[in-house]
């Protein structure tokens, strides 16, 4: 058969079924964890529908991707499971400005609205300036807001804590940048699993967390700094969020440390 009957064929075929599976809503598409966690939803294929806000009509040509206006008091049912990413300013381009961006301050309001609208099982990414959080609060909830959004009664509601380098400030005065340069050399003595992780990796470890929440046991869950660096240093990050979910606690991935040389 020749090429051009081929592409004929190929042209009548019928649409390729979408994957089965549960939806997912993004909140927080723009920036560089939010477009990678959209492309990983998208390119695991284990939702029926990926959804993201937009503030803006948007043009988007990625298959499977559903775009949703942001409206505050709109009451619109909405997918089942949501991932709400809080992330990092940067220089955006006019497609990014297009996609709904939340704030920190507006979790409580943002999570009350997303439960009213039939969201049973949220998953929220919250990175945070590498040792500037307390250690007790890497594992527990950290702030009254996030206690109020425990409280709205999500059958799963998982607070992912990864590290991020700090934000780069401009200082004018000489004390103000020395006293930068203190802390920042205090930070480089962060311990290697508390350091930041490539937005690809806190991505895919979050989709696969999307994926699977449904399916396993209701409560509140917190991912500590050190269990995403163990994720991101695994060949297999899903066997990770797996093994999270269903309660196991996952070995360390880095190196033990080689015993000293004994003496002559």
């Amino acid at each position: 058969m020749s090429l051009l009957h081929e592409a004929l064929r190929a042209g009548h075929a019928p649409a390729p079924r979408a994957p089965a599976g549960p939806r997912v809503l993004v909140c927080g598409g723009a920036g560089a964890l939010g477009s990678a966690l959209l492309e990983q939803l998208l390119a695991a294929r284990r939702h029926a529908q990926v959804s993201v806000f937009t503030t803006q009509p948007l043009q988007t040509g990625l298959r499977g991707l559903h775009t949703l206006a942001w409206h505050e008091h709109d009451r619109t049912p909405l997918a089942p499971t949501a991932v709400v990413v809080f992330d990092r300013e940067r220089g955006v381009n006019g497609r990014e400005l297009a996609f709904y961006r939340p704030q920190p301050e507006q979790l409580p309001e943002l999570a009350a609205q997303l439960h009213a609208r039939g969201v049973r099982h949220l998953l929220v990414v919250m990175p945070h300036t590498q040792a500037m959080l307390p250690e007790a609060l890497k594992r527990g909830l950290a702030s009254l807001d996030e206690q109020a959004v425990a409280a709205l009664g999500f059958e799963h509601l998982v607070f992912v804590r990864s590290a991020q380098p700090p934000d780069r400030v401009q200082h004018e005065n000489a004390a103000q940048r020395l006293a930068h340069w203190m802390l920042s050399q205090l930070q480089m003595m962060v311990p290697e699993r508390q350091r930041p992780v490539r937005a690809a990796k806190v991505a895919a470890f979050a989709a696969r967390l999307a994926a699977v929440l449904p399916q396993s046991a209701p409560g509140t869950r917190v991912v500590p700094p050190e269990l995403m660096w163990d994720a991101s240093q695994a060949r297999n990050a899903a066997a990770v969020a797996d093994d999270w979910l269903a309660g196991n606690v996952s070995a360390p991935t880095q190196p033990a440390t080689p015993p000293p040389p004994s003496p002559p």
